[in-house]
């Protein structure tokens, strides 16, 4: 079971690292929300549901609005908790349609990288810079390198990068790498204030 840090909370981490749908599903909440308390969402989730471990198949069929109701607390699960938890939903409806309900079928036997990207890409909510990281996050924390891992996560899979939640394994990592956030925001924003037609 890997070591996951990206909560900074003890409960809330080892569900990430033995649970894969707590991991996915926490960087599906990984959106205009702090990045810790994205990841540590799926422990409230199943706090709140009365269960140690996540399932695809119940959420996918839990009454819509219920799951709002947990998602909205308080605290709220999310910033956005309403549209949070129909997504939450649509994840976990695709994940029993496609993969018997098992968040790992989307890496178990995946031949490449390009496969994996795919897979996670076609996820509700994953666009293309999310797929990217989940990847990232998948082949250096999850020990899921599937042949062209690194390189179908783009700048996200580079060895020794400060640049999302794939590199948190600790309070210093996850300092940096908000750091890092930050420059690039600061970079962009400059670089439209100084473009007349922005």
């Amino acid at each position: 079971m890997p070591d996951i840090r990206i909560a900074q909370d003890p409960a809330a981490d080892e569900l990430l690292g033995r649970d894969p749908l707590a991991l996915v599903l926490g960087m599906l909440l990984d959106q205009q929300f702090p990045m810790e308390r994205a990841f540590a969402g799926p422990a409230l989730l199943a706090q709140r549901l009365g269960v140690s471990t996540l399932s695809a198949q119940d959420l996918a069929e839990v009454e819509p609005e219920r799951l709002k109701e947990v998602f909205t607390g308080p605290p709220a699960v999310h910033r956005y908790p309403g549209s949070m938890a129909e997504r939450t939903q649509a994840v976990c409806r695709l994940l029993v349609e496609r993969y018997d309900g098992r968040a790992e079928g989307l890496w178990d036997d995946v031949p490449d990288g390009a496969t994996l990207l795919r897979r996670i890409g076609e996820l509700p909510g994953f666009g293309a810079q999310k797929a990217k990281i989940l990847v990232a996050l998948l082949g250096k924390q999850y020990g899921v390198t599937p042949p062209g891992w690194r390189e179908a996560a783009g700048d996200y899979g580079d060895d020794g990068a400060r640049r999302s939640v794939a590199d948190v394994t600790d309070p210093v990592s996850l300092g940096e790498v908000r750091a890092f956030k930050q420059q690039v925001k600061a970079a962009a924003k400059a670089a439209q204030a100084g473009d007349p037609t922005a």
